[in-house]
């Protein structure tokens, strides 16, 4: 086949459409830490340390149910209108949350939130991935990656500009009664509507994905879009290439083919990684930033500056991760990415243990950061989005997300227990440890995918 002319203009607006269910996974899961020390005043939970726990991880039961949903409805239903319920949730969440006046139904658009976030975090990138030609997909997955940041850094902007400042006299029963703690926290929740608005729009202009299309058995629109991407001669090949992937292969999903010895092995690979990418340790710096800075020496004007910067570092370094991502490869940067968090960490430890604090700490908070948002953030989303067989990919990707999302509720949990049993050196040097370990199963068990189709991937590790 002679050098394809893709049309990327057509490429990049539909996957960044799609993408946009990463920028509101990555606002829903933010905004909550802003509006933190006022909607607690509001709701009278600030001395009620198992009720701020639940209000901060409820969405995460939300995250698991909506992940564990996803393999089998976009299976059966497609990826498109799924990604259109996972809009309708984010919106329906949004408002919800902002107009609760009481605890239960707070929690309750909590968790709404939260299913939205595990259908976007599974379905954006499998989406692209399914869309993107081969020698693109990397940069073009890495999107979702991109938009995740953005709305994490949106969110941080968001709560920082929505907040009326709170001088240090102020008591709680002063941020109770006011704006901020009637009504700043709810504008820092509906903030999150225009996106969702958006997202749920334009979602209904996208196709839907041709793979699913061809397993689902509506083939003549494979082709159509197909040629949309890269042209007839392109349309013709892919379109031979994923006939012949699914040659052979009922519609529904035999659920016991995940255990079948070759996709048994690769779907061990996605849900390492998967956890992984959580159990590094990077999201406690996003999750208990306060804490963090605040045993550094820092005020809390100082605190909620360096979350802006720690947003900043993570966007700017994401571009890295597109730019790299196709040409040095997936392998080759979560390698870096796993052994350079591991260095880190043993010095982050360090300056703990010796009590440095100030600028040593947050210059090493940043090199952490940066070093995350250029490898396991967006890689690791680009390599189980494309290492499973078209007809099991909804599924192996669903349970791929549940781990990472259950890996992810385990760090957020155990962080204050381990901070107390370990002191903060000791937690930042067994999360080196863990990084470590991930560079050995990465050096050892992942292949590089770079330049290959899906259905090159398939033949190469499932049927190798």
């Amino acid at each position: 086949m002679q050098k394809v002319k893709f049309n990327t203009r057509y490429i990049l607006s539909i996957s960044l459409v799609s993408a946009l269910g990463g920028l509101l996974f990555g606002y829903d899961w933010v905004v909550i830490g802003g509006a933190k020390p006022f909607y607690e005043q509001f709701f009278h939970i600030a001395d009620q340390p198992a009720m701020q726990g639940w209000a901060m991880s409820s969405a995460l039961i939300g995250c698991l149910v909506g992940a564990a949903i996803s393999g089998m409805l976009s299976d059966k239903y497609g990826r498109k209108r799924l990604l259109i319920f996972a809009a309708f949730m984010f919106t329906l969440s949004a408002i919800g949350t902002g107009i609760a006046n009481d605890f239960t139904v707070f929690i309750i658009y909590r968790l709404i939130g939260g299913i939205g976030i595990g259908l976007a975090s599974t379905l954006s990138p499998m989406y692209i991935a399914e869309i993107a030609p081969a020698s693109m997909r990397g940069q073009f997955v890495s999107l979702n990656q991109l938009t995740i940041v953005l709305g994490i850094l949106g969110a941080q902007l968001a709560n920082w500009q929505i907040a009326e400042p709170i001088p240090d006299h102020f008591t709680e029963l002063d941020i109770l009664n006011s704006w901020n703690g009637q009504m700043g926290w709810r504008y820092m929740f509906w903030a999150e509507i225009i996106p969702a608005g958006i997202f749920f729009l334009l979602m209904f202009f996208v196709p839907e994905s041709p793979r699913w299309l061809a397993k689902s058995g509506n083939e003549s629109k494979v082709e159509s879009i197909l040629m949309k991407i890269g042209g007839k001669e392109y349309a013709v090949q892919e379109y031979n290439n994923i006939h012949e992937s699914l040659k052979g292969e009922t519609k529904k999903v035999d659920y016991k083919e995940l255990f079948e010895p070759g996709i048994r092995k690769v779907l061990l690979i996605g849900i390492v990684l998967a956890a992984f990418q959580q159990w590094c340790g990077i999201n406690v710096i996003f999750n208990y930033a306060e804490e963090i800075f605040k045993a550094a020496g820092y005020g809390v004007s100082d605190i909620l500056f360096n979350i802006v910067i720690t947003g900043i570092i993570n966007v700017i370094f994401t571009f890295v991760a597109i730019y790299t991502v196709d040409k040095l490869g997936r392998r080759a940067l979560m390698i870096i990415g796993s052994a350079g968090l591991a260095l880190i960490y043993i010095l982050v430890g360090l300056t703990y243990f010796f009590h440095i604090t100030g600028v040593a700490l947050l210059v090493l908070i940043l090199l952490a950061i940066a070093t995350y948002a250029m490898s396991l953030a967006p890689i690791v989303w680009v390599v189980i989005s494309e290492i499973f067989p078209n007809r099991i990919r909804g599924a192996a990707m669903a349970i791929s997300t549940i781990a990472l999302w259950t890996a992810s509720f385990l760090l957020t949990y155990t962080f204050p227990l381990l901070n107390e049993a370990l002191g903060a050196a000791g937690t930042f040097w067994l999360y080196g440890v863990i990084c470590l370990g991930g560079f050995i199963f990465i050096y050892k068990k992942l292949p590089e995918t770079k330049g290959k189709s899906l259905e090159e991937i398939e033949k190469e590790i499932i049927k190798e």
